[in-house]
């Protein structure tokens, strides 16, 4: 399997993760009854999937290997993944600090958690359609047919050894329970 592949298969668990925080979050937004639990847990998935494990593959693998084939890593598309990556990252400390408030008792925070969910939903939506379309066949270009296979054995590096044994299937089964719970009572 490519890497790009790879990649787009966890931009479709991702996907599953944004649809269950909107729905979540439009939920909590009309009054309906929504843990502020399940966002802590979708910060958790956000951090330790979409970004220790995805994100980590895109900026330490593929991006540099672009980069060794040309790609300039400023001014150009990979500076805006790469500057995309780290407005999503604001997006879920505030939205899971703000979660950890409401938790706490303070109802004021629900609209901080609302806010920046909805907004990490709007942000990664359009930023993975920006990668499956254009950064990734971008990618199948710059990079030389030889140095394919290495990016791929690389993605496994970091999938087994840098973040953890495991670790992936952890949070595609949290995946699932957010898609769940997202869903009870709707």
């Amino acid at each position: 399997m490519k890497a790009t592949e790879i990649l787009m298969e966890e931009h479709r668990v991702i996907e599953r993760v944004l649809n269950a925080l909107e729905r979540a979050a439009q939920r909590a937004a009309a009054g309906e009854h929504v843990r502020p639990a399940f966002f802590i847990n979708a910060a958790l998935f956000i951090k330790n999937f979409a970004d220790g494990c995805h994100h980590r593959k895109e900026e330490g693998v593929l991006f540099k290997a672009m980069n060794e084939a040309g790609m300039p890593v400023e001014g150009g598309p990979i500076a805006v993944m790469l500057a995309e990556h780290e407005q999503g990252r604001a997006f879920t400390r505030e939205m899971r600090a703000a979660a950890e408030m409401w938790e706490k008792g303070d109802r004021s925070a629900l609209q901080a958690v609302v806010q920046n969910a909805l907004g990490y939903v709007a942000l990664l939506r359009q930023h993975i359609h920006k990668e499956d379309n254009i950064l990734f066949p971008l990618a199948g270009r710059v990079i030389p047919t030889e140095r394919y296979e290495a990016v791929t054995e690389a993605f496994e590096r970091v999938e087994h050894e840098e973040t953890g044994e495991g670790v992936h299937e952890k949070y595609l089964a949290l995946a699932e329970v957010l898609e769940k719970e997202s869903q009870q009572n709707a």
